[in-house]
């Protein structure tokens, strides 16, 4: 799929359009029209030795604009004409390509979809040669929509993630919130390579069955070696197995979500704080963030900030453990921040 040209792909990959009014686009057609119209009768008008009304008299602007009016326009009244060899030269060469140019913008309207395809073929090809760093989602269900929502709460741009899934009504809502699509099954290499997956900084599988995940993040993990593999699945008991495919993290959402809902019969608070902090948008969330200079050699225990943990080395230690009661340079800290800041 990835060697087919990219007006094929039309379809498969769609890069979200900035929405525009109607008003908005038809202003920009006339406003281009006019500008075409304007720049004929410049061309007329600087070689208007060439040009000569039915009276045998020298053209003015005014007489170009009207040429340039009645020849883009095809009326073609024949009352102004080109007499020398330049002047029908140029009107070969620049003003019946104009004329053409001037029809289409014309006639846009009647052929939108082949514009439309033409748009989204040249923006598919600018975007594959550009696409860096970004993240890929597999799967657009319940999951992946919410993933996707903490990601961008969290300051991501719907620009730098990119979602797979083979469902339309999926797809279509997730290019209305602005996000790269690609439709096809992610269990092939060729719909990953689309995506992007070999460029991509992390992925994020979250389908909806824990054969499809293991299957899913084993072709993933054979495209690219270091963007980070995170994966949902439904058993724990299939945890050693997205490991061993390859996934960096395994969330057991059936296990989590069954664990929430025993604690919310006791203690419901608990509950409402662990949502607070998994809501990047408002209350209290956990971040990340590199030990300052002037933090080096203290205790995460005495900083400003409520740590929780320490990763060194891409390995986290929870705050007490005697390894990080004085912090290195390179370490992270996981902390509790206000939404917002």
């Amino acid at each position: 799929m990835t060697d087919k040209p990219d007006f094929a792909l039309v379809g498969v990959l769609r890069i979200p359009e900035v929405q525009a009014s109607p008003w908005t686009s038809l202003t920009r057609r006339v406003l281009f029209a006019i500008g075409l119209l304007f720049g004929a009768a410049l061309v007329v008008y600087i070689g208007r030795d060439g040009y000569r009304d039915a009276s045998e008299n020298p053209l003015s602007f005014l007489d170009a604009l009207y040429y340039a009016t009645v020849s883009l326009s095809t009326t073609g009244y024949g009352d102004i004409s080109p007499i020398t060899p330049l002047a029908r030269l140029i009107n070969i060469i620049v003003i019946t390509p104009l004329r053409v140019l001037f029809l289409i913008v014309l006639v846009g309207t009647t052929l939108s979809v082949l514009t439309e395809r033409s748009r989204q073929a040249f923006k598919i090809q600018r975007w594959r040669h550009s696409v860096r760093n970004h993240t890929v989602v597999i799967g657009y269900g319940t999951k992946g929509r919410t993933a996707i929502d903490a990601m961008i709460g969290d300051g991501a741009s719907p620009s730098e993630i990119v979602v797979v899934d083979t469902d339309p009504v999926a797809l279509e809502s997730a290019a209305n919130a602005g996000l790269v699509t690609v439709h096809g099954s992610a269990s092939r290499s060729d719909v990953l390579r689309l995506a992007g997956v070999q460029n991509a900084s992390s992925i994020v599988v979250a389908t909806n069955r824990d054969d499809t995940s293991v299957l899913v993040t084993l072709t993933a993990r054979e495209l690219t070696k270091s963007a980070k593999i995170v994966t949902a699945i439904r058993e724990s008991d299939n945890t050693h197995l997205l490991r061993q495919s390859g996934a960096d993290s395994v969330v057991v959402s059936s296990e989590t979500a069954g664990r929430l809902l025993g604690i919310a019969t006791t203690k419901p608070t608990v509950v409402e704080m662990i949502e607070d902090l998994l809501t990047p948008e408002q209350g209290f969330a956990v971040s990340e963030r590199d030990v300052e200079p002037g933090e080096v050699g203290g205790s995460p225990r005495h900083l400003s900030d409520i740590v929780l943990g320490v990763v060194r080395a891409g390995e986290l230690i929870r705050v007490g453990e005697p390894e990080v009661d004085a912090l290195d340079h390179g370490d992270k800290l996981l902390y509790l921040r206000r939404a917002g800041r």
